[in-house]
């Protein structure tokens, strides 16, 4: 795609589960000690791509994991989840928090859609929005690159969004894991850097 081709007031930057309780020192995942340099670095890396868009009219959406509470504010977590993560309780990811929200660097998002899944289509108003904001093309970053960030590009690509994969401006718990989702994505979805993103919003 070159930058005649692309219209950056129809894109979106679609920044998969970049909150608080992920990412910062105070979060859930630090308490259950569970860091990651790179997936730290992420805000500061994707921060020149969402300015890039904002300058340019486009749009910036942010998908945040959600526990929903249910009884007495006790969260419904998935089996699978509660089995790799026990350390999530009361309160973490609710509705709303701060924990909830994404990260302060990246504020504020045009659109923000809560997701209870890996992809942030599932059981989501997320095409819903998509569509009534008239974006075509999607830019993905986020967390975790084989998690969230690849069952959302799927979901994606089968609803004919034009899609990248900011393949810098997302993360895993290791890198192999990271480089083999890259690699796995790459066969329905375009990958560039964050800085090749830039300079493509910069010159459209």
């Amino acid at each position: 795609m070159t930058a005649h081709s692309f219209d950056p007031t129809r894109t979106g930057l679609l920044i998969v589960d970049l909150q608080n309780d992920f990412l910062h020192p105070d979060g859930a995942y630090a308490r259950g000690n569970q860091k990651s340099a790179d997936i730290a670095a992420l805000p500061e890396r994707v921060l020149p791509v969402a300015n890039a868009l904002r300058q340019k009219g486009g749009w910036i959406i942010s998908t945040q994991f959600t526990l929903v509470p249910g009884k007495g504010g006790e969260p419904f977590i998935s089996p699978h989840l509660k089995e790799i993560r026990p350390f999530l309780t009361k309160g973490d990811f609710a509705p709303g928090s701060w924990g909830q929200a994404l990260v302060d660097e990246l504020q504020p998002a045009d659109l923000s859609v809560e997701k209870v899944a890996y992809s942030a289509f599932y059981m989501t108003r997320l095409e819903w929005v998509l569509r009534k904001a008239g974006i075509e093309t999607l830019m993905v970053c986020g967390i975790v690159t084989n998690g969230g960030v690849a069952s959302t590009v799927r979901d994606a690509h089968v609803r004919d969004f034009s899609t990248f994969v900011l393949s810098d401006g997302c993360a895993a718990f290791s890198a192999e894991t990271h480089e083999c989702a890259i690699g796995d994505l790459s066969t329905v979805a375009r990958t560039m850097t964050c800085s090749e993103a830039a300079t493509l919003i910069a010159g459209a």
